[in-house]
């Protein structure tokens, strides 16, 4: 059977500039906007005709910033503590035979008429700035959506949070429209799932600015946010 060359339609462009600190999955921080740019081959409204009618999006997508010397049919997922190996059919982990990824994000707003061509945007992306997309798809709530499905070995719903404990002077050294944003992507505790020391420091890309951290007895403690 032939093969087929893929290509990016779009990138993604928002506030989570390194790997360490994205959301473990999509929808987890619906707080942080993400604009989706296509590239000027796919600048064409009406490839969106009807995109409005839609809530919610699939994104079809590269691990662009992961670099790897050959899959393979075990990983080490960090849920586990890195210690126990799984089948990579039975992860989402970026070592795979193509690294694609699958995210479903809330469909905010359609700009069709901009400097850059038509423009999307998006919320609960866990996808880092300038990550290509490669198709876009929308989410079918009647078929899509299975409320009684395992989760497996994942994380449920809730689980794996922790408190934020923020300085209000230290807050306000971010914009105001990235502070929430910040406070829930912490929320979701950044850390590796195998890292529990409560002295370490942790630091953290994030729109710009550095933010160092720590967790103490599932509280995370904002110790400084600085400009890059």
């Amino acid at each position: 059977m032939d093969t087929i060359q893929i290509k990016p339609i779009a990138y993604i462009h928002n506030d989570f500039t390194a790997k360490f600190g994205i959301p473990r999955q999509s929808g987890l921080v619906e707080q942080v906007l993400s604009k989706i740019v296509f590239t000027p081959e796919f600048r064409n409204a009406d490839a969106l005709r009807g995109l409005e009618g839609y809530s919610h999006l699939w994104l079809i997508w590269q691990f662009s910033a992961f670099q790897s010397e050959g899959w393979s049919p075990t990983v080490r997922p960090p849920r586990l503590g890195g210690n126990q190996r799984m089948g990579v059919f039975a992860t989402r982990s970026p070592n795979r035979p193509n690294p694609l990824g699958l995210s479903s994000v809330k469909l905010e707003q359609i700009e069709l008429s901009t400097p850059q061509g038509p423009v999307l945007y998006v919320s609960g992306a866990d996808l880092m700035d300038g990550t290509p997309i490669y198709d876009i798809k929308p989410y079918l709530p009647y078929t899509d959506a299975h409320p009684d499905a395992l989760g497996g070995f994942g994380f449920k719903e809730g689980e794996g949070t922790v408190a934020v404990e923020c300085p209000p002077d230290l807050l306000e050294v971010l914009p105001a429209d990235k502070r929430q944003g910040l406070l829930a992507l912490l929320a979701q505790d950044p850390r590796p799932g195998y890292t529990d020391d409560p002295e370490r420091i942790f630091g953290m890309a994030f729109g710009g600015y550095e933010i160092r951290f720590k967790v103490e007895q599932k509280t995370l403690k904002v110790l400084e946010i600085e400009l890059k």
